[in-house]
């Protein structure tokens, strides 16, 4: 009995030990020692070191506007437009593109201005968590491909595409989404001409207007992601997400305007990739998409939605449905 109970005892220290090393190897740990690495929702294994380390991708926390009339982007290049409150700003994505988080107040509303590029995900979020507001910054890592934002009180870690906090303090919290959308600078500055445009602080400190990762929308790979493609969908491929369905963008494209569930998706030309030709704003036209909701009054109202890569949604929405 004794000759079977000691390697039982031993192989279950074993796997409890295994088992606690695994989840302590958290990539880049040392740069988080104030990281409660005892809370999150996913394994270590899920993360990879983007390249930079944390902050080595600069988040802008003093931003700098001018109006859209003194400002001199390419006409069709894309913007991300947000309206709090009666008021309008854009955000080009030639400028997140070097940051990835821009840290702003709008009409008194603290927001995080956030861009991926590898997931091609541009979504803003209010920076107050618990009535406490905190900034984020860029930790220099990812999760199926998709950048993971810290808090800069708590150190948590937050999943930009899903706005949930995955590891530390606050894992399980979901920040408060805000309606943007990406739109070519020309109908941005013909419909706001005095609204305020985004420039860089410096604008020589980075290549701005410039694309590093040019083609990626067409020759890319995402990074570290293993998910099964529905039939006839390509990773690479852009589709319109609202919840947990997802619209080819060709087929929105195909039609100019599709109408189900309440919801209106429209289609207009004359907006480039950003991840396309290596400058921005002169690669193909790949065309914009804004999606509404009709509200109690019969007005059409700018809903949340998401112009992302295939591979994205089946990787943070496996059970969503998708739209040929």
């Amino acid at each position: 009995m004794k000759k079977l109970f000691y390697p039982l005892i031993m192989g279950m220290l074993f796997l409890v030990t295994s088992t606690a090393f695994a989840q302590s190897g958290w990539p880049n740990q040392w740069d988080w020692p104030d990281t409660d690495f005892t809370k999150h929702s996913g394994l270590s294994s899920e993360f990879s070191a983007g390249g930079p380390p944390k902050d080595g991708i600069p988040a802008i926390d003093n931003p700098q506007f001018k109006s859209a009339s003194h400002v001199h982007y390419r006409p069709k290049e894309p913007v991300i437009a947000l309206e709090v409150n009666g008021t309008v700003k854009a955000y080009p994505l030639s400028v997140l593109m070097w940051h990835e988080i821009a840290n702003d107040v709008i009409a008194g509303v603290p927001v995080a201005v956030t861009f991926c590029p590898l997931c091609n995900a541009a979504i803003v979020y209010e920076r107050t968590i618990d009535g406490v507001k905190t900034s984020f910054g860029v930790s220099g890592l990812l999760r199926n491909s998709d950048l993971v934002m810290y808090d800069r009180t708590t150190q948590s870690w937050w999943q930009q595409f899903t706005g949930r906090a995955i590891v530390g303090a606050h894992t399980g919290k979901t920040l408060t989404r805000l309606p943007a959308k990406i739109i070519p600078f020309s109908h941005f500055k013909a419909r706001y001409p005095n609204a305020d445009v985004l420039v860089p602080n410096d604008p020589k400190a980075r290549r701005y207007g410039q694309n590093p990762y040019v083609s990626y929308d067409t020759t890319g790979e995402p990074f570290n992601v293993h998910v099964k493609m529905p039939k006839g969908f390509k990773r690479m491929e852009r589709i319109v997400v609202v919840g947990d369905t997802a619209w080819r963008m060709t087929k929105i494209a195909k039609a100019g305007r599709i109408e189900e569930n309440g919801l209106r998706l429209i289609w207009t030309h004359g907006q480039t990739s950003a991840l396309g030709a290596r400058t921005i704003g002169q690669g193909r036209d790949i065309g914009s998409v804004r999606v509404e909701r009709q509200d109690t009054n019969g007005q059409w109202q700018l809903v949340n939605y998401d112009v992302t890569f295939a591979f994205v949604f089946a990787a943070f929405k496996p059970n969503g449905k998708w739209r040929g």
